[in-house]
């Protein structure tokens, strides 16, 4: 695609931005972002709910307030029954009225499965938005919610998840990231992104890349859902976290004893996950603290930004 060359356009599709973001005047920039999935676990209204998560996750990710969104439909009409397709958006406006933005319409097909999300439009300051392209060597980086959502709704689907984990992964999956995104403008951060199909580390080399420095992952800090690690070492694994582990391999440097079931959890493709933010080291301890008392119970310190190499991570136990 040919590079932007609007000024106005201050985030584009460049270095993996999570949202477009264009100035509308010197205090004002609208905000939009577009996603949509297949059903990842069986109960509509959740599915709903988790969907509309998902897609609002961009604009919490930059720092934006939601105020707008349209509906992205893809139903089987024919061998699904539309109670089905009400209970979705039933779940999405729950979701949307959560996070204070109004739903405006939207557009449904025909399709083979269902496929339900959101095109979302916010408005940020251009001074105040954030990017993946800020982080600066020396950086605490914090993540904001468990990883496992795609391994353990793939366990969902063949049967083999406890409804305990069932329940836990739906709740991770359905919390805004509202609150994070309002505790890092609050406390100053250098860079974000959130935590989606891509996995942790897929992310993690965006920034990096972005911000023309390295990171260092500690692996036995990451927050993990219970359940993951066993189903991973059982290779109960969706197609996209192998890809990411695949596509990953050029560009981490696993450390001794990272075994292949770290590797894989930490790029497993994500539904609706948290933040990943890199925050001046001295601020670090003040935002994990916020963060915690604004419901972000599992976030926490799992690495930093390193000066070189631009683009690497380098994984380790600690």
């Amino acid at each position: 695609m040919p590079p932007a060359t609007d000024p106005n356009l201050l985030s584009g599709f460049a270095h993996g931005a999570d949202a477009a973001v264009y100035r509308l005047s010197d205090d004002l920039a609208v905000v939009q972002t577009v996603d949509y999935i297949t059903p990842v676990v069986d109960d509509p209204f959740a599915f709903g709910a988790i969907a509309a998560a998902n897609a609002l996750s961009d604009i919490y990710a930059v720092g934006a307030r939601p105020v707008l969104a349209l509906n992205l439909v893809g139903y089987p009409a024919k061998t699904l029954p539309l109670v089905l397709l009400d209970q979705i958006l039933q779940g999405a406006v729950a979701k949307l009225a959560e996070a204070g933005a109004s739903l405006g319409g939207g557009h449904s097909i025909e399709d083979l499965e269902p496929k339900y999300g959101l095109a979302v439009t916010g408005l940020v300051h251009p001074k105040h938005m954030v990017t993946n392209a800020g982080a600066r060597p020396g950086d605490a980086l914090i993540l904001t919610k468990p990883l496992g959502s795609g391994i353990l709704t793939t366990g969902i689907d063949r049967g083999v998840v406890s409804p305990a984990t069932t329940e836990r992964v739906t709740a991770v999956m359905t919390q805004l990231n509202r609150a994070a995104s309002e505790v890092m403008l609050a406390v100053g951060v250098h860079a974000c992104t959130d935590v989606s199909g891509f996995g942790l580390l897929g992310h993690l080399r965006e920034m990096a890349e972005a911000s023309r420095v390295g990171a260092r992952l500690h692996w036995k800090a990451v927050p993990v859902l219970a359940e993951t690690w066993e189903l991973a070492a059982q290779d109960c694994v969706p197609d996209g976290t192998r890809n990411n582990l695949s596509y990953l391999a050029d560009f981490v440097d696993w450390g001794r004893a990272v075994s292949p079931a770290v590797r894989t959890v930490l790029c497993d493709a994500q539904t609706s996950g948290g933040l990943l933010i890199a925050v001046p080291a001295g601020r670090a301890s003040k935002l994990l603290k916020t963060l915690h008392r604004a419901g972000a119970q599992s976030a926490a310190v799992i690495g930093e930004i390193t000066r070189h190499p631009a683009g690497r991570i380098r994984v380790t136990v600690k």
